[in-house]
């Protein structure tokens, strides 16, 4: 049996073979990247996440009411579910144009 300062020798050996490897796949991706970029004429701005994808979601803004209930003030957007006030003036016979801003 291996005692314990031979089982810590081999734990900071291998560490330091883990980061020597670490570091080592790095450098090979990063030179990879730059190859694909100068093979493709890309520039670091060709690699932004905002203008190839777009905003992500939840980080819309808020979009304009649509439709108004004229006695209460309640307003809706016309995105997502239809609101229980409209519903219910919708159920009773009047029409979604009524509303309309």
């Amino acid at each position: 049996m291996a005692t314990l300062q031979e089982l810590l020798t081999q734990k900071e050996a291998l560490e330091r073979e883990i980061d020597a490897t670490k570091k080592r796949d790095r450098a090979e991706a990063i030179a990879k990247v730059r190859a694909l970029m100068a093979e493709y004429g890309l520039s670091l701005a060709d690699l932004s996440m905002k203008s190839a994808a777009g905003p992500k979601s939840g980080t819309l803004g808020k979009v304009a009411a649509k439709y108004r209930n004229s006695a209460t003030g309640e307003t809706w957007s016309g995105r997502g579910l239809q609101p229980k006030w409209l519903k219910a003036a919708l159920a009773a016979g009047r029409r979604i144009d009524e509303f309309k801003l």
